[in-house]
């Protein structure tokens, strides 16, 4: 049976890269998927591409940063498909100008924190809500492999990422008693292809590659642990960040 048959999930930045491959592969395991996404081309095309291949899904411009936005998908999302099981809270990511505490643009910092952390807040808000209307489920957050170990330069998204596991933590206690976990997903650099045109003919491939223990991370591995912690595989697991980090953190 598929692993994810009967769920309703909703999957925000699925556009293109790590949340375009989850809500493929949810589809493909059997959950009616919603792809909530900024630019609606992209999230059409991630659609189409989930009807191409026999999956159910809808596509909803969203906004995570704006109240009105995430919450309307969200509710939307219950009137389609009559429920949601699954959010995994993907929308994010970092930028070229970030940099130290002392250095960093402050407008930087604003950003990363609405993006990432104001962002997977507001999902959680709205989206904790209708998985236990729906009796219960799984919330999936993105962290980072900057949350659990020392990466200079970087400290306006280290800053919303280590918030984003430290409020999964507390989320996972709140609402064991509704029947929801709360999870979190710490990558490492994963080979998008926005990483991999940032780094073309950058010898910094090179040293990247050389960290990574067991290879570059693709889309689909962090899509992979996703999948395992929207089913019911991971039914006993809640309150916890995993790196899909190709061994960064312990190396």
């Amino acid at each position: 049976m598929a692993r994810l048959a009967g769920k309703v999930a909703l999957v925000t930045g699925s556009g293109t890269g790590i949340g375009r491959a989850t809500a493929q592969l949810f589809a493909s395991e059997g959950a009616k998927v919603v792809v909530a996404e900024i630019d609606a081309a992209s999230g059409e095309q991630t659609a189409q591409l989930i009807t191409q291949a026999g999956g159910t899904v809808i596509a909803i411009q969203t906004d995570v940063r704006e109240i009105e936005s995430i919450e309307a998908a969200i509710q939307r999302a219950e009137q389609h498909f009559g429920g949601l099981h699954i959010l995994h809270n993907n929308a994010g990511g970092s930028t070229s100008v970030d940099d130290t505490v002392v250095d960093a643009p402050l407008e930087e910092f604003w950003r990363a924190i609405k993006l990432d952390l104001f962002g997977t807040f507001l999902g959680c808000r709205f989206g904790i809500p209708a998985i236990i209307r729906s009796g219960g489920g799984s919330v999936i957050n993105m962290a980072s492999n900057v949350a659990l170990m020392g990466i200079a330069g970087r400290d306006c998204y280290t800053a919303a990422k280590g918030g984003v596991a430290a409020i999964t933590r507390s989320m996972a206690v709140e609402f064991a008693p509704k029947n929801v976990r709360v999870n979190a997903i710490a990558p490492s650099a994963t080979m998008t292809a926005r990483v991999r045109k940032l780094m073309a003919g950058n010898a910094a491939i090179d040293k990247l590659a050389a960290s990574h223990l067991v290879g570059l991370i693709e889309p689909e591995d962090i899509a992979n642990m996703a999948l395992f912690l929207a089913s019911d595989e991971s039914r006993m697991i809640t309150g916890h960040v995993y790196p899909v980090d190709s061994g960064v953190t312990i190396s």
